[in-house]
């Protein structure tokens, strides 16, 4: 199953990451691809938000991993770009199939660890301030979140 929208600036960016947060599960790993500068790690902000998170979300690109250990559902944030080179054995696998939610930014540097089970969200950038995120399910579960994104509205 699949699904796009559009938002038209950062704000809606993050409200729509932060209402997809809502039916968030232990064990959901959500994969982020587009290019720099996309809107990954404002997606991940908004998720964080989602779940009340209260703490700064950075992205982690010179720590590889970020966690936002909260209840009910801690947030872990992948950051996989500089593993592009060479893959390096960092346990990245505790924290996807772990008890919490998993964004990852450039999950095609770490495929052999992407469950067949997942959310993959596909930003293209439209103009300076637009963006088109189209949701891809991999799995039942996954589904059942596209579903949910089909009642969206944007504010």
């Amino acid at each position: 199953m699949e699904h796009a929208l559009i938002t038209r600036k950062e704000g809606q960016t993050l409200a729509l990451a932060s209402f997809l947060a809502m039916f968030a599960y232990f064990g959901l790993v959500i994969t982020l691809k587009g290019p720099l500068g996309s809107g990954k790690t404002t997606f991940v902000k908004g998720f964080a938000k989602g779940l009340n998170i209260t703490e700064r979300v950075i992205s982690p690109t010179f720590n590889i991993l970020k966690c936002y250990f909260y209840e009910p559902l801690s947030l872990y944030h992948i950051d996989a770009y500089r593993l592009e080179d060479e893959f390096i054995e960092l346990g990245l696998e505790e924290y996807i199939e772990g008890d919490g939610v998993t964004l990852i930014e450039w999950p095609d540097y770490i495929k052999e660890l992407i469950p067949t089970n997942h959310l993959s969200v596909e930003i293209e950038v439209l103009t300076p301030l637009s963006r088109q995120f189209t949701f891809k399910a991999y799995g039942e579960q996954a589904n059942c979140l596209i579903t949910k994104l089909q009642g969206y509205k944007n504010v």
